[in-house]
């Protein structure tokens, strides 16, 4: 398919951070973005399981928190080990003793992990773009991007829990 008229002169970096913000944050036309979705969202919601052995809502946000910072990391060259929380990719969060102070530090977390990621692609120049990480298999564009749709698809996993939840009672 042959690309449009301009294509490789536009500002890939300006577009990457709209698309990074209408999945997280700014209002868009595809729905609920992944802040949207735990808007009012309580400890006590974020903790229901919507099955036994199945991720929480609380679980699902420090995952996409862990994910952020692992773009950020393979952006730029952070050693491992330096997210907040030990472990990785998947942390154990209450299922029954919820806590609205921890649910709000992680809250916390998956904000300071989206700003601290804007704020590396903000730094690249669209050249960077082509690059791939040593640490990944894709170019930067596609890890950016790729990130995006990883908030959309946890935020659509969101809206179903706090429905099959919230039903249950």
């Amino acid at each position: 398919m042959a690309r449009p008229s301009g294509f490789d002169s536009f500002e890939k970096v300006k577009v990457l951070l709209e698309v990074l913000d209408r999945a997280y944050n700014r209002q868009s036309w595809h729905g609920t973005n992944l802040r949207g979705s735990i808007r009012g969202v309580t400890a006590s919601v974020a903790a229901k399981r919507p099955a036994p052995g199945r991720h929480n809502i609380w679980e699902l946000v420090v995952h996409a928190a862990y994910w952020k910072y692992t773009v950020l990391r393979r952006i730029t060259a952070e050693p491992r080990g330096s997210f907040e929380l030990k472990g990785s990719n998947w942390f154990t969060r209450p299922d029954n003793d919820a806590d609205e102070r921890l649910w709000n530090d992680d809250r916390a977390l998956l904000e300071r992990m989206h700003a601290n990621l804007r704020t590396a692609v903000e730094g690249l120049a669209n050249r960077d773009l082509c690059s791939v990480s040593p640490k990944s298999k894709v170019n930067l564009f596609e890890l950016i991007a790729g990130i995006a749709a990883h908030d959309l698809y946890h935020a659509g996993q969101i809206q179903l829990i706090k429905r099959l939840t919230t039903s249950k009672q």
